[in-house]
C-alpha cells in the first residue's frame, strides 16, 4: 500500500475531446503529452513528500541543479493498456519500479518506494483515462515516462540533496505502422555503449546519450539500429541503444546475453525469457560472441534474431552489417519472433489468460 497521499489540482483547460480525439487515431510515439503529470519531492532531511497532481506544463528549476552539471537522472518507461471491458491495465509495472529502485542507487539517488511508484502510475492515468486509446484499436498504448532528476541547485560533485520525481504520458500507436518488417542492424566498433563498472545496467540518460553517435552511424550506413559490442575486448554481443537482443538457434535454444553489469535488464527481456519455455524453447543468458552470429547465420544454426523492448515490444532483425562485410538471417520475421511477440501482447491486451499475474489493474 502507498505511504502517501496526493493532492490533485485538475487542468481548467483539457485539450477538446476532438482535439484528443484526433490524435488518438495518429497518436505517433512520444509526440504529444496528456493533460497532466505527476511530481513528488524528495530532501535528504524529510524523505519523499506527498505527491501532486498538476497539469502538464514547464517545470521551474534552477540553472544550477545539479540534473544540468552532474547527471544525476533516470527513468522508465512503460504502457497502460485498454482492455475490452474497458478497464486500463499495466503490464508488470512493480517489475520498473525495482528497476528505478536501482538505477537509483547506481546513481545516489533517493529510492521511491514501490507502492509509491504504482500508485503515481495509477493517479496520472486515472486522471487522464481519456487518453489511453480504445481496446481494438491495433497495438496503441499510453505511454508512461515516471523520471527522476537531481533538483537541488548547487556547484559541487556530491549527490543532490533535494530531488524531484515526475510522471508524464504520452498516446503511443503502432510500433510497425506499416507493418512488421525485420530491421538492419551496424556493428560498431569504435563506441560503446557502457564499460565494466559503468552504470550500463542503470536506464539512465548518459546510456542513451552514449548511443546516440553509434546510431548517427548506422544510419551513414543505411541501418535502422545500432548492435554494441562489450568495452574491454569488443568481442561479446551486449545490447542495442536501446532494446536487448536474443538469438533464435536451429536446435529450439533462446539465447541472450548474460547480464553482466554493463547491459539493461530489460522488463521484456525478462519476460521472454520465462514465456520460453510455455513456447518449447530452452532459454539461455551467456556472453555471445559477436564471430557466432556471424558463423551460426552462415551455417543456418542461428534461424532467427529479434530485439526487445516496451516501445516495439518484439522487432525481428534480419541483416547485420559491419566495416567490411554483412550477414543476412532473413528478410521476413520469424516464426519463434512472431509467436513470442504475439503471446506477449496477448498478456498485455488482455487477450490470454494472465497466469503469471503480470497485469496490475490501474483503471
Amino acid at each position: 500500500m502507498s505511504k502517501l497521499t496526493f493532492s490533485t489540482s485538475s487542468r481548467p483547460d483539457p485539450l477538446a475531446d476532438e482535439a484528443r480525439l484526433a490524435i488518438l487515431d495518429d497518436p505517433g510515439f512520444g509526440v504529444t503529452m496528456t493533460d497532466h503529470m505527476v511530481r513528488i519531492e524528495w530532501t535528504r532531511e524529510g524523505g519523499w513528500s506527498n505527491g501532486e497532481l498538476l497539469p502538464y506544463g514547464p517545470i521551474s528549476i534552477e540553472p544550477a541543479a545539479g540534473v544540468f552539471h552532474y547527471g544525476q537522472e533516470i527513468f522508465e518507461g512503460l504502457k497502460a493498456f485498454r482492455h475490452s471491458d474497458g478497464s486500463v491495465w499495466c503490464f508488470r509495472p512493480e517489475v520498473n519500479g525495482a528497476r528505478l529502485q536501482r538505477s537509483a542507487k547506481r546513481l545516489a539517488l533517493p529510492e521511491l518506494d514501490i507502492d509509491d511508484f504504482i500508485e503515481s502510475l495509477k493517479v496520472l492515468v486515472s486522471a487522464d483515462e481519456k487518453w489511453v486509446p480504445e481496446f481494438g484499436t491495433g497495438e496503441t498504448s499510453l505511454y508512461l515516462r515516471p523520471f527522476m532528476i537531481a533538483s537541488e541547485a548547487f556547484l559541487g560533485v556530491r549527490p543532490a540533496n533535494g530531488v524531484t520525481y515526475f510522471v508524464i504520458a504520452s498516446p503511443a500507436g503502432a510500433y510497425f505502422s506499416g507493418g512488421i518488417k525485420p530491421v538492419s542492424l551496424w556493428l560498431s566498433t569504435d563506441y560503446a555503449r557502457a564499460g565494466d563498472g559503468g552504470t550500463g545496467a542503470a536506464k539512465c540518460g548518459g546510456n542513451y546519450a552514449s548511443s546516440l553517435a553509434g546510431q548517427v552511424e548506422a544510419a551513414e550506413h543505411g541501418c535502422e539500429q545500432v548492435v554494441f559490442l562489450d568495452s574491454s575486448t569488443h568481442t561479446y554481443i551486449e545490447e542495442l541503444g536501446g532494446m536487448n537482443l536474443f538469438l533464435v538457434y536451429a536446435d529450439g535454444r533462446l539465447v541472450t546475453p548474460e547480464l553482466t553489469g554493463s547491459i539493461l535488464e530489460g522488463v521484456t527481456r525478462s519476460s521472454i525469457l520465462e514465456l520460453a519455455t510455455d513456447l518449447g524453447l530452452r532459454p539461455e543468458e551467456r556472453r555471445i560472441p559477436i564471430q557466432e552470429w556471424k558463423d551460426g547465420v552462415a551455417s543456418g544454426e542461428i534461424t532467427e534474431v529479434f530485439a526487445c523492448g516496451t516501445a516495439a515490444v518484439v522487432t525481428p532483425v534480419g541483416t547485420l552489417k559491419w566495416d567490411g562485410g554483412e550477414s543476412t538471417v532473413g528478410t521476413e520475421a520469424g516464426e519463434t519472433t512472431m509467436k513470442i511477440r504475439q503471446s506477449l501482447l496477448d498478456i498485455q491486451y488482455g487477450k490470454a489468460d494472465d497466469t503469471r499475474g503480470w497485469m496490475t489493474r490501474l483503471v
